[in-house]
């Protein structure tokens, strides 16, 4: 194990023996010194990098047959599951290729926990509230570059040489990629990084025991090295941030200024105004059929979108993609075999359109786009067309 001492840090801290593992995610070096540690320390707790959701996703494989893509669909969460599956399938190409499991030294943790009966601690913030924090603070521009890099990955077909996977755990490397990631994503690093680095480390500093191990990713040790000195307060760091009120505001503005512009406008030229409604009605119907059809949704899910889209557009409490989605949901309902192979699908991009799960995901997504752009297009001509004829 002496040659892997460089991977692990130990800390004494209130009478304390704290041991950080720092481990490459898809690295089956890092499993194997996972076990070696544990068994060697035999410590009172072992703590992991995982939150409840993400432990039971490993410790219940079968969890996705009992998946209600309807209820996804309504409690609109589409694109939070989407995001999540595209953000994880570069992590799951690599393990494929290395023939390994993804989280393997997570599993590790758990199962060598067991053997030597030591309490498990589940050490990391929840995945959701990871991804509301994240949302809530990068602003617009984050927001579409998120999207891209994340995007990005799906369409990758990157592979790496085992040498840089073990690169991965390389802090002076980390530490070099965060500089880098802080560079074109400095609000991110917060919510993703900074925030779980004092997360990890308060519940790391609370667990029970005098022999404390924590299976970590490498990426955040030197943080929580920092953050060990200094007291957290987990329930400010758990607190969704409130929804502010300036999307529903222009929400429910646009809407009204449109209808508004259109019955002036009938007013003004009732010729004009009907222009004025079929642009309203073609731009935004025709641009959500358009996301349908590139998700390959079913004939009677592009004659939903298009058909929706000019309604849901003047509501928004409503969005042409949730009944696009039912619909697909409907006619082309996933079978427990597609809920099955979706950690296997989602390696692909192939994969993300066949798989009907992923396909309903990408039917609601891409419709909503549609509509959006749909919108800024008509909206744009109404205007036109009533600066015309005023």
């Amino acid at each position: 194990m002496a040659e892997n001492e460089q991977y692990i840090t130990r800390i004494e801290h209130n009478g304390k023996e704290l041991i950080l593992i720092g481990t490459a995610h898809v690295s089956k070096d890092s499993a194997a010194q996972v076990k070696a540690v544990i068994d060697a320390e035999r410590p009172d707790t072992v703590c992991v990098e995982l939150d409840k959701q993400r432990y039971q996703s490993i410790m219940d494989g079968d969890r996705w047959k009992n998946t209600d893509i309807f209820k996804i669909i309504k409690e609109k969460k589409a694109t939070l599951l989407l995001m999540n599956l595209a953000i994880s399938s570069f992590q799951k190409r690599i393990a494929k290729q290395f023939n390994i499991e993804a989280g393997q030294e997570m599993i590790q943790g758990i199962e060598s926990a067991k053997e030597h009966g030591a309490k498990l601690v589940l050490a990391d913030r929840n995945i959701q509230i990871t991804f509301a924090r994240i949302w809530h603070g990068v602003g617009f521009k984050g927001k579409m570059l998120l999207l891209t890099q994340v995007a990005a990955g799906i369409f990758s077909n990157e592979s790496i040489t085992e040498e840089e996977l073990e690169n991965m755990k390389n802090q002076d490397s980390i530490n070099s990629i965060l500089n880098e990631f802080t560079e074109h994503f400095p609000r991110l690093k917060k919510p993703l990084i900074d925030e779980r680095d004092q997360y990890l480390a308060e519940k790391i500093k609370r667990a029970p025991g005098q022999k404390i191990v924590a299976v970590l990713g490498a990426a955040h040790v030197p943080g929580i090295e920092r953050e060990l000195a200094k007291e957290h307060d987990l329930a400010q760091l758990n607190a969704v941030p409130p929804k502010p009120k300036w999307p529903k505001i222009i929400g429910w503005s646009i809407p009204i200024m449109i209808i508004g512009l259109i019955l002036a406008t009938f007013y003004l030229n009732p010729v004009a105004g009907w222009q004025q409604m079929l642009s309203w009605l073609l731009w935004n119907g025709s641009f959500s059929a358009l996301g349908v059809a590139l998700a390959l949704g079913h004939p009677l899910v592009f004659l939903t979108a298009f058909l929706t889209a000019p309604i849901t557009s003047l509501n928004p409490l409503m969005a042409a993609g949730w009944f696009a989605g039912f619909v697909q949901a409907y006619v082309n309902k996933p079978q427990v075999a597609d809920f099955e192979k979706l950690n296997h699908d989602v390696h692909t991009i192939k994969g993300f359109w066949q798989n009907k799960v992923t396909r309903i995901l990408l039917v609601v997504v891409l419709a909503n786009l549609g509509s959006t752009l749909g919108t800024i297009i008509a909206g744009t001509d109404i205007v036109r067309l009533f600066m015309n004829n005023l």
